[in-house]
């Protein structure tokens, strides 16, 4: 930027990158685990249903148009609106602002920020997200079947809300989003996974009730995303949802909490 005020160029330039990002270059590994319907449905706000009984973790890392190199996770669930299928953002973690604000003001992603790592080697992947002094998301696979390239498509359901500048409630009815994924893959591999999941205090993994392990894939290739508004949630309804995918600020009082005092 040469200006705190955009020129027309540079809005022009900005806006055509945020009408069609790419996230290119990427590795991701997932695993998919089953769960409780029951509390899928208690996740995912309405009118979002739940559309299954499994949940997909994935770490990955990506080049873009947009944000740069930067790694990331997120917890994903089944949904559906209306007649349109896809996948739910429960959680999501970066490792950059930009790869942050981006998905957050954007797309309404749950984004926060954390260490994340992902390896490959030898038919091995792992991955794991680091946050708060505590290790949340640890994901193993053995890579046992090459399933070869593939396209498809993906959608993932969002949601975009601001808290209240007075602290009371939301500051307006919160918008889901659909993002439109064009999913264009030169490498698949498949074969059995395991996962950790822990808590912090502010990122409740550990109460994701899974029921069974349903196997891991590594995927390589492009992402090619577009993005558009759905629906809307009432302020209030949606405000506990809100508050739960957030840092619990409560918990971060650092004027009243007593610290021991430091040797030199």
């Amino acid at each position: 930027m040469d200006s705190f005020v955009a020129s027309a160029d540079q809005v022009a330039a900005i806006s055509a990158v945020i009408a069609k990002p790419r996230f290119v270059n990427c590795e991701m590994l997932s695993v998919t685990v089953g769960t409780d319907p029951a509390w899928l449905q208690q996740v995912i706000p309405a009118p979002l249903v739940a559309d299954g009984d499994s949940v997909r973790i994935m770490i990955g890392r990506w080049q873009s148009n947009c944000v740069e190199d930067f790694s990331g996770a997120g917890i994903y669930v089944p949904a559906r609106l209306g007649d349109v299928h896809g996948e739910y953002v429960l959680a999501m973690y970066m490792d950059t602002d930009a790869a942050i604000i981006y998905g957050r003001e954007v797309f309404g992603e749950p984004k926060k920020q954390a260490s994340v790592q992902l390896r490959r080697a030898n038919g091995v992947a792992s991955g794991w997200v680091e946050r708060r002094g505590e290790r949340i998301i640890h994901l193993e696979a053995e890579l046992v079947e090459d399933t070869g390239p593939l396209e498809t498509t993906g959608v993932n359901f969002n949601i975009k809300a601001t808290p209240s500048s007075d602290g009371n409630g939301l500051e307006h009815d919160a918008v889901i989003t659909i993002a439109d994924f064009d999913v264009r893959l030169s490498v698949t591999m498949a074969g059995p996974g395991g996962i950790a999941l822990k808590g912090n205090g502010h990122d409740p993994l550990d109460t994701i009730p899974i029921t069974d392990i349903r196997g891991a894939v590594w995927q390589e290739g492009d992402l090619l995303a577009t993005s558009h508004s759905a629906a809307t949630i009432p302020s209030d309804q949606f405000l506990p949802y809100y508050f739960a995918r957030i840092d619990d600020y409560s918990l971060l009082d650092s004027e009243t909490r007593a610290f021991p005092h430091k040797s030199r």
